[in-house]
């Protein structure tokens, strides 16, 4: 084997003679090291995985020169130095920590079962808070009496007043309302669009204040604005036959596709059950929060199977009473923020 490798004419580029295959020679060395170590044939170490001891260079001028050490990780030829950590570093680490030290002893940090800990300074934020917020209702007090005493009326001709209640309602409504009408009072389904004319109680700024006021169907007011359409269906007022009449009567009134044949007759049922409610020609009853059925604006949907369901099982929407949450001049600000969003009457 060796007498045939001496018989093999050597590789000009890797003739350890010429001096300019020194990285070539090199290479090919690595690689026949790493072949040799995938094959299985790596030489063990007297001491596996333990930090190698630094070795010292040449000297020079300032001294000797130490080399880091390694760990004593190495893969692929490559080895993982034992670099210390820059000393700013560690320093601003240490830093961090005596910060955090000493502001646990100053502040209130640790969570307890009723409260956390107050610290040596006896800061609570909660006073702090507490302090800021009366601050500012002390010194909102005189515009919000002015706004509470103020007749309803008069508030849209006076811009202090308005101003204020546009931002204080318009912060209020984001608190409270935005939930169910939306942050922009675009609503959803089952929710008021509070941006258009279409208004179920009235969208003058009256209108809305007592709506503010006492709500929808809240049984907890006395006061509140009540109606109710009956259940057709599950009280066997009408049968399957006249709610799909009916319903297509409803949908020829906005022009929707429907059934002419089913409309038509659809119509006498509509004259005798609904219209007491919803006016002859559909139009509604805004007294009785009957909403207008000839136009485009639909609370529920305006398909066939949403008018059958609500035919059939009757819609009971509620508004809660915001008179014993909120403050007169609260509401008279929602009020007139609502009404002045666009589709105020």
């Amino acid at each position: 084997m060796a007498d045939n490798d001496k018989d093999k004419p050597v590789d000009p580029r890797l003739d350890p003679a010429n001096p300019e295959n020194r990285l070539e020679v090199q290479r090919h060395a690595a690689d026949s090291e790493h072949a040799a170590k995938i094959a299985g044939a790596i030489p063990e170490r007297s001491r596996p995985d333990q930090p190698v001891a630094p070795r010292m260079r040449k000297q020079t001028r300032k001294g000797l020169v130490q080399e880091v050490g390694s760990t004593g990780h190495e893969w692929d030829g490559i080895t993982e130095y034992d670099n210390p950590m820059p000393r700013w570093w560690l320093w601003t680490f240490y830093a961090t920590i005596i910060w955090a030290v000493g502001y646990v002893v100053a502040y209130p940090a640790i969570p307890l079962v009723n409260e956390a800990t107050q610290g040596l300074l006896g800061t609570d934020t909660r006073q702090e808070v507490a302090a800021e917020i009366a601050r500012f209702d002390q010194a909102n007090a005189p515009i919000q009496a002015r706004l509470a005493a103020v007749d309803l009326a008069a508030i849209p001709g006076d811009p202090e007043l308005v101003n204020y209640a546009s931002n204080a309602g318009g912060a209020i409504f984001r608190t409270w309302c935005a939930q169910c009408h939306g942050s922009g009072a675009g609503g959803a389904r089952g929710y008021p669009n509070l941006l258009d004319n279409d208004w179920l109680w009235g969208g003058s700024l009256e209108d809305i204040h007592t709506t503010l006021q006492h709500g929808i169907r809240d049984p907890q007011d006395g006061d509140t604005r009540y109606s109710e359409m009956p259940h057709f269906g599950t009280d066997g007022i009408l049968d399957r036959t006249q709610i799909d009449q009916v319903v297509n009567h409803v949908l020829s009134l906005s022009d929707q596709p429907h059934d002419a044949g089913k409309a038509a007759a659809g119509a006498q049922v509509f004259a005798e059950n609904c219209a007491a409610c919803h006016m002859e020609d559909g139009t509604g009853d805004r007294t009785q929060g009957a909403p207008n059925l000839a136009d485009a604006v639909w609370l529920y949907g305006n398909d066939h199977e949403t008018l059958t369901r609500i035919v059939t099982e009757g819609p009971y929407g509620v508004m809660p009473s915001w008179s014993k949450r909120l403050s007169e001049a609260e509401i008279r600000a929602v009020a007139t923020y609502v009404h002045g969003l666009g589709g105020g009457e």
